[in-house]
């Protein structure tokens, strides 16, 4: 008998994608429903956009395209996915309750694929629905590379098992054609490296860019900074020190050891300065400090670690904006950050973005005019129920620190929650 040819190998990570067509669609919806049907009627456009990742192994070949749907509602989209070369699996609903056959029918052959003769080296999985994080696990078991689509609140149990999460922001960006933002989304969706020495020494590289962040923002800055701020520096240069800080265990011990004239106190919430400049005497009085929930809640989820001041200009800058000429929330998100730049509490884009999911999520519209309050007040409760997912637990005063810092003094909080100041 003679040996089997040898599999051809061409350029490009063999991928599957898994669409839970309802999922995204319907968390599409709540945030752009133009970006929404672009994603129905237009699977050909994002689809390549994820897989142009770059020449030779850096590019992605979708061996498997399959898109999950349920017919009775969203049978008029089949054309789009069937010309744009997916397989189109129906998924009606099988309960009186409404609940398809997504679910088991979309793991079913995504364990097929993993078994099978193609060897997938990469799996995406579109859809915020946790019930998948054990699928995302099984996937890692198998040493392959996997990332979520989410259009959606994404459990953080399920995002740290994926090697790479496209956010709503940055899926809704590749969907509306805005330049800047696919090219950064497409990018972060790391590909596998074939051998383990580049992967590390680019590991490596990241951790010192961010220990060099922190040491030039700290320099910088005109005092001692809170250290949530100098937290989220570290994480947005890399995020992968949100785990375990790099095996430090907390951001304290983790900054401590940055030296180059870096000085921190875990005293009165956690403070860093530049020791070339001040001393632990120049630290605010213990009134005028934040407890040092904005580090535990921003290590344990998602949340940006700002300020509480610069939550309330974020807040009050959105606000404004919205009681403008309506823009698409690429366009907003882009002004809210230049709004708080130009009033001296800076953040970041994606930290904007993050927040207007957030109120979105929370119930929140941004086609209706909101006041600052009523904004901080959804924001608010988006962020407790984060910290509720992932099982974080706060006593009385440490609840009504979460609801002032996120809030950022906007709310009245109460022992029975949050309310806006009138």
């Amino acid at each position: 008998m003679s040996d089997p040819l040898p599999q051809s190998r061409r350029p490009g990570i063999r991928a599957a994608m898994f669409v839970d067509f309802d999922n995204v669609y319907t968390g599409l919806m709540a945030l752009d429903p133009a970006a929404a049907k672009r994603f129905a009627e237009d699977p050909k456009h994002w689809t390549e956009a994820l897989a142009d990742g770059g020449a030779g192994e850096e590019s992605r070949r979708f061996l498997i395209r399959n898109c999950y749907l349920n017919p009775v509602i969203y049978s008029k989209y089949r054309p789009y996915w069937t010309r744009a070369g997916f397989r189109v699996i129906d998924c009606p609903s099988l309960t009186q309750r409404g609940k398809s056959s997504t679910d088991i029918n979309l793991v079913l052959d995504a364990m097929d694929a993993l078994s099978g003769a193609a060897h997938i080296e990469e799996f995406f999985v579109a859809s915020a629905d946790a019930d998948f994080t054990s699928l995302v696990q099984r996937f890692r078991a198998a040493d392959r590379m996997t990332t979520v689509i989410a259009a959606g609140a994404v459990a953080f149990a399920y995002r740290e098992m994926a090697d790479s999460v496209v956010e709503s922001h940055d899926f809704v960006a590749i969907l509306n054609g805005t330049a800047a933002e696919s090219i950064h989304a497409v990018a972060s969706v790391q590909t596998p490296r074939a051998e383990g020495a580049v992967k590390a020494k680019s590991t490596a590289t990241t951790l010192s860019g961010a220990a060099k962040e922190v040491r030039d923002f700290v320099r910088t800055a005109p005092g001692p900074v809170v250290g949530a701020m100098v937290a989220h520096r570290a994480l947005a240069a890399d995020p992968s020190l949100k785990t375990d800080w790099g095996g430090c265990g907390k951001f304290g011990t983790w900054v401590a050891q940055i030296g180059h004239g870096v000085e921190y106190s875990a005293a009165r919430g956690g403070w860093v300065w530049d020791a070339k400049r001040f001393s632990d005497d120049d630290l605010p009085a213990g009134g005028e400090i934040e407890p040092g929930i904005a580090e535990r809640v921003a290590r344990v989820t998602d949340v940006p670690a700002l300020s509480a001041a610069q939550f309330r200009q974020l807040l009050e800058a959105l606000a404004a904006r919205l009681r403008e000429q309506p823009v698409n929330r690429s366009e907003l998100s882009r002004l809210v950050r230049d709004d708080c730049v130009a009033a001296g509490q800076p953040v970041s884009r994606s930290a904007v973005n993050f927040v207007i999911q957030g109120v979105v999520y929370a119930g929140g519209s941004l086609a209706e005019e909101m006041s600052a309050a009523e904004i901080a007040a959804a924001w608010t409760r988006n962020v407790e129920e984060l910290c509720r997912l992932a099982l974080m637990e706060f006593d009385d005063a440490e609840k009504l620190a979460l609801r002032r810092w996120a809030g950022g003094g906007l709310l009245e909080a109460g022992a029975g929650g949050s309310r806006a100041v009138p």
